[in-house]
C-alpha cells in the first residue's frame, strides 16, 4: 500500500517525510483495517515532523484525523462490520488500569498510545486500530462529506474539550468567550460556542481571518494589536505562542480561565501577577476522551457545523505540512488516497 511516513526529524517537513510502498496491514485480536478515505492535516503532525515533539516512533505514518471503511474485521472484535463508517483520532489507546483511566480521564493515561506519533496514523492508504478505540460515524449521517468529517476528529474534538476546560458549555449562554487564533480548531469551537449562546470575541493575527470569523457569528473579531470591547470571562488559545497566553489572561474578568490548545508551546514568558490575582487561572488541554468524542458528534448536526477544508492527493503531504508551516492554509488540508 502506498504511505507517506515521517522518518526523520527536519526544520523542513518537507525533508522529514516521504512516499514508501509498505505491506498491507493485517488487523490482529481486537482490531479493525480501514480502507481510508480522508485524513486531515492538524498542526500538531508539523510539531512532530520538525521535531519540536520528540519521536516516538520512526519511522511512522503521521495523521490523526481519520475516516475510512472498515475493510477487514481482526478476531475478538464486536460491535463492527465491513463497510461500516470509522473514525480514528489523537487517542489510539488507553491502558483502562491507571488511576487516571480508572477515575474517567484516560486522556491522562501513564501508557497511552496516540495515532501517528506511537502508532501508524492516517497519511496512508490503510490504518489497522484498536477496535474499542475507532469511532462510529454513523451519528454524523449522510450529508456530510469524508473530507468534512476528517478535520472534526482533532480540531473539532479538541475545540469542543477546550470549551468544557474553560468552562463553557450548554449552560452558558450570555458568558463572554475568546479565541486566540484562528485555524480549523477555532472556527469549530466557535460554532458550539454560538450554538450554546455564548458571546465570542475572535482575536488573531490577519484581517481575512477576522472577515471569517465574523462571517461564522463571532460578536467581534479583531487582531492582536486592538484592544478588545469587554472582559472575558474564558478563553482558549490556539496559537502555540506562549506571549498570546499572557495576553488573554490580561483580558480575563475576574474569576476568567485561560484553556491552552496546544500540545507545544515556544515558551510561557514571565507575566504580571497583578494579572492573574482575582481567581483567574491558566489551564492546559491536554488530548481527548472517547467520550468526548461521543458528546460532539451528535453536537455536528445539531449545531450545524461546517469545516473548512483543501483537498490534496496523498503524494502531496509534504507539500501540506510546509504550507501549514508557513500559515498558507484556510481551515484544514485534507489528504485523499
Amino acid at each position: 500500500m502506498r504511505a507517506v511516513e515521517y522518518f526523520t526529524p527536519d526544520s523542513d517537513p518537507a525533508d522529514a517525510v516521504r512516499e514508501v510502498d509498505r505491506p498491507m496491514p493485517v488487523p490482529g485480536s481486537g482490531q479493525l483495517r480501514l480502507r481510508i478515505t480522508a485524513s486531515a492535516v492538524c498542526r500538531t503532525d508539523l510539531q512532530l515532523v520538525t521535531g519540536q515533539l520528540p519521536p516516538h516512533l520512526l519511522p511512522v505514518v503521521p495523521g490523526h484525523q481519520v475516516v475510512g471503511v472498515v475493510d477487514a474485521v481482526g478476531p475478538d472484535v464486536s460491535g463492527w462490520q465491513v463497510g461500516d463508517r470509522a473514525g480514528l483520532v489523537w487517542l489510539a489507546q488507553a491502558c483502562g488500569r491507571c488511576r487516571f483511566c480508572l477515575s474517567d480521564r484516560e486522556n491522562l493515561c501513564l501508557h497511552a498510545e496516540f495515532t501517528g506519533w506511537d502508532v501508524d496514523g492516517g497519511y496512508a492508504e490503510y490504518v489497522v486500530s484498536q477496535a474499542d478505540f475507532t469511532h462510529h460515524l454513523d451519528v454524523l449521517g449522510d450529508a456530510m462529506s469524508d473530507e468534512a468529517v476528517a478535520p472534526l476528529l482533532c480540531g473539532g474534538v479538541i475545540g469542543f474539550r477546550s470549551l468544557r476546560v474553560a468552562g463553557v458549555g450548554a449552560d452558558s449562554a450570555g458568558q463572554r468567550l475568546g479565541l486566540y487564533g484562528f485555524g480549523a480548531s477555532a472556527t469549530i469551537a466557535l460554532q458550539v460556542a454560538r450554538h450554546w449562546g455564548v458571546e465570542v470575541y475572535v482575536v488573531t493575527r490577519s484581517d481575512a481571518e477576522v472577515e471569517r470569523a465574523t462571517a461564522l457569528g463571532a460578536t467581534w473579531a479583531g487582531t492582536y494589536d486592538q484592544a478588545l470591547p469587554v472582559k472575558l470571562d474564558a478563553a482558549i488559545t490556539f496559537a502555540p505562542v506562549g506571549a498570546v497566553v499572557v495576553d488573554a489572561v490580561k483580558a480575563l474578568d475576574r474569576g476568567g480561565v485561560v484553556a491552552i490548545n496546544a500540545i507545544h508551546l515556544d515558551e510561557l514568558p514571565a507575566m504580571n501577577y497583578d494579572d492573574l490575582w482575582w481567581e483567574r487561572s491558566i489551564r492546559s488541554v491536554a488530548n481527548v476522551t472517547r467520550e468526548d468524542v461521543r458528546e460532539f458528534l451528535p453536537l455536528v448536526a445539531a449545531a450545524g457545523i461546517t469545516t473548512q477544508f483543501e483537498e490534496l492527493p496523498l503524494e502531496d503531504a509534504p507539500v501540506a505540512l510546509t504550507r501549514v508551516a508557513a500559515g498558507d492554509v484556510r481551515g484544514a488540508f485534507v489528504l485523499r488516497p
